[in-house]
């Protein structure tokens, strides 16, 4: 018998190709007893699909006839809040897509409900289980980056607002690509300064081309109806004059139709991380040291991995609930700063 009793609520993409086959990859440790979805016609089809026995339009019934132990939460954002207590309050491990919730409020309230009840809740920011950001702790870990005092980190869609789903909703996401997009690097960051809270955050956000409409890149979308960002930009200072620029965009006239990375700047070394690139001093030269035998990962199975490892307390480096709660309120903080730049 499996340890874990896994029920899955959301029946859209992400629980279809990242939740419901990692976990499936994971026999005999867990096993998906149900699918859940406001949709009953989407939670059979997606339950038939990948061979699980129950499938509901009803979390309630789910609990009553199926006794989960640990839920997975793919819903849109606006859900994640009343799902997590709900299944804390049943007793169950809490794995939630990312962003943990549309406030550091609600986060907090959740962090604290988890710890009450001595139960895991953790988020799926699975760019932590790439061998690119192992590579980046172990140079950190052996002083070859010095003191790490700034870090570029960005997330950029040339066109790429989706033409589906809740994406362009407040009400349903909170956000725009902040929330998407630019919570993935910002974690990434953060976790390089220890998750330390930033003593200052200044932020901008941009709808322009959303509302105007043009070539996308991801369907088409509707301008009229248009209610988040496109674009944000944010900086974040630390005590101890550290800092991290942050940009996330669905939207921006840029040259590539997508890019993603973080650069490192430290006082003996700086680092490239997508692909990896350590910028440095070598026998009196600067030098750039690559690292193309990286192996790819699995990082959606790594990432369930480790959130099921800290339901049982074994060592983990899954986005834990207080970590999700001060990335909520650093984003948070910058939509109030870039509210008030608008106004």
């Amino acid at each position: 018998m499996s340890l874990f009793r896994v029920a899955v609520i959301g029946g859209g993409s992400i629980a279809d190709k990242n939740h419901i086959p990692a976990m499936q990859q994971l026999a005999g440790l867990a096993e998906i007893v149900a699918v859940c979805s406001r949709d009953l016609t989407k939670a059979r089809a997606l339950a038939d699909k990948h061979h699980i026995p129950h499938a509901f339009a009803d979390a309630a019934d789910m609990y009553r006839q199926c006794s989960p132990n640990v839920v997975v939460i793919c819903t849109p954002n606006s859900l994640h809040y009343a799902y997590t207590m709900q299944a804390l309050a049943q007793g169950c491990h809490v794995f939630c897509e990312k962003p943990p919730a549309l406030t550091a409020a609600e986060a907090r309230e959740m962090a604290e409900r988890a710890a009450q009840a001595g139960l895991t809740l953790a988020y799926n920011l699975q760019l932590r289980q790439t061998p690119e950001w192992a590579l980046l702790m172990r140079c950190k870990e052996e002083g070859r980056l010095g003191d790490i005092y700034h870090i570029r980190a960005w997330f950029l869609r040339r066109r790429g607002i989706p033409g589906w789903g809740y994406f362009t909703n407040r009400a349903m996401q909170g956000g725009g690509a902040l929330m998407d997009l630019g919570v993935h690097v910002l974690d990434l960051a953060l976790c390089a300064f220890d998750y330390t809270p930033p003593i200052q955050v200044l932020g901008n956000t941009y709808d322009l081309i959303g509302k105007t409409g043009g070539k996308g890149l991801m369907g088409a979308w509707d301008p009229g109806t248009f209610e988040v960002e496109d674009a944000c930009m944010a900086y974040l200072s630390f005590s101890g004059n550290v800092s991290i620029m942050l940009s996330a965009s669905f939207a921006l006239n840029n040259q590539a139709d997508k890019d993603r990375n973080l650069e490192i700047f430290g006082s003996r070394g700086g680092v490239s991380l997508f692909p990896f690139t350590l910028h440095t001093e070598v026998a009196g030269e600067l030098a750039d040291i690559h690292f193309p035998y990286l192996a790819p990962e699995d990082i959606q199975l790594k990432n369930t991995l480790a959130f099921l490892d800290a339901c049982q307390g074994k060592p983990s480096n899954v986005c834990t609930a207080g970590q999700g709660a001060t990335l909520m309120d650093i984003v948070d903080r910058i939509y109030q700063s870039a509210n008030t730049a608008a106004s």
